[in-house]
């Protein structure tokens, strides 16, 4: 690691102990901090992670939020759930104490390359490409931030020669400071997460975020093909790139394709790489077919764009299992495509009614109390040549931890049928 003693001696509170607390929490004490950590939750993930933590010298509170873990501290650092109203950022805020996210702790730390992808819709698929293909170039890569292991926890495995590949949310963007990739791509925006932010406004002010410590040094990769996106050369000091969906490469191939070359990789390694890639879990992740009925888990839709790009590449009619917790979504930009791919929706979670009344007259809709549920019912209507694709459209929190819980919870239900 870099700047190795940079928290030495520093009494930082950790508030959410999700997996990016838990791991933000054993970096800091590691590199000599005073951490204590807060989560007003009480449930079996934040005990579980708690007793991970238990051979530390670390003060933990559940269920509550107290004064006392706020109040003289040199930093807080919040998990990328915790919003700015949360109680311990308000207490911090007042008491004028810095608030930091996860990746920006990490990213002082950080001795390799970064390359940072965020956007409302791809990232994950970008970020894991982007890893494969320098593997296929012998470099060593961390594939990691909103996807698989958070970057705090990889961190301290890293060398000067090794690159990050990391998938950086919103969320993620709000609280950093110094936070400076080598190269930022931003995919697209659309409309998302309009349940944290006020408007479209804000929420692309915090994805800006991303580019704004880049200097001529680093390069801005953008869409051309997203008029949201293609004018912010205006705004970055950095050397922007434009990526581009042509003839024979989807957007987001294009995108890696454009990296790659800033990076002076071989065309025709990356294309090979593109062919042999198999894409990646709970994004348009085939489970199983029974008695010629196709199950596609897309449980890390949680946008209606992303549900859009799932309908329009699955084949055959569709059965969609879609709902949860609501995130501000305009269900309208979907109805014309429901009506020509899908047969019927089951809908489950916090969003249903919402989503029963945009469908209404567009496709038949029919309500299910459970993921399992919804599955044993859009297998009993499905018939040979359809598929059951789980695109929800909307966050997991409702029933479940996080996406890939529910893409897990899913796939197993199927493997039930098959038993």
């Amino acid at each position: 690691m870099r700047n190795r003693d940079y928290f030495k001696g520093k009494k930082i509170t950790i508030v959410g102990l999700a997996r990016s607390g838990l791991a933000c929490a054993g970096l800091l004490h590691d590199s000599g901090a005073m951490v204590c950590v807060t989560d007003n939750k009480d449930d079996q993930l934040t005990r579980t992670n708690a007793e991970a933590l238990k051979n530390k010298d670390i003060k933990i509170e559940l269920g509550r939020h107290s004064r006392e873990f706020v109040e003289d501290r040199d930093l807080i650092v919040i998990s990328p759930g915790v919003p700015d109203a949360a109680v311990p950022i308000v207490w911090a805020k007042q008491a004028r104490i810095p608030v930091l996210s996860e990746i920006e702790v990490a990213s002082v730390l950080c001795p390799a390359t970064i390359i940072a992808i965020t956007g409302t819709n791809g990232k994950t698929t970008v970020t894991t490409l982007i890893g494969k293909v320098l593997e296929a170039h012998g470099k060593k890569v961390f594939v990691c931030g909103n996807i698989g292991n958070p970057f705090a926890a990889e961190v301290a495995k890293m060398n000067a020669n090794d690159f990050v590949s990391l998938e950086v949310s919103s969320f993620q963007l709000e609280h950093i400071v110094n936070f400076k990739p080598k190269i930022s791509v931003i995919l697209n925006l659309s409309r998302n997460h309009l349940d944290r932010y006020a408007d479209m406004q804000e929420y692309a002010a915090a994805k800006k975020r991303i580019f704004m410590n880049q200097d001529q040094d680093d390069h801005l990769v953008l869409n051309a093909d997203d008029p949201a996106i293609k004018d912010l050369a205006q705004e970055t000091k950095a050397k922007v790139a434009y990526f581009s969906q042509s003839s024979g490469l989807n957007p987001n191939q294009a995108a890696v394709m454009v990296l790659s070359l800033i990076l002076g990789l071989d065309k025709n390694l990356v294309l090979r790489v593109f062919k042999e890639f198999n894409g990646v879990q709970h994004r348009l992740e085939s489970v199983a077919e029974i008695h010629q009925v196709k199950f596609i888990n897309d449980s890390k839709a949680t946008t209606v764009d992303a549900a859009i790009w799932a309908l329009k590449n699955t084949p055959g009619p569709v059965i969609l299992i879609a709902g949860g917790r609501e995130k501000g979504n305009d269900y309208s930009i979907i109805l014309d495509l429901l009506k020509n791919k899908v047969k019927e929706a089951i809908l489950i979670g916090e969003a249903k009614e919402k989503i029963k009344s945009a469908f209404k007259g567009y496709v038949a809709v029919e309500e299910a109390l459970t993921l399992q549920d919804a599955v044993k019912k859009a297998f009993g209507k499905a018939q040979p040549g359809d598929c059951v694709l789980l695109s929800p459209m909307c966050k997991s929190f409702d029933m479940f931890t996080d996406y890939e819980e529910r893409g897990r919870v899913f796939k197993k239900a199927v493997e039930d049928l098959v038993q």
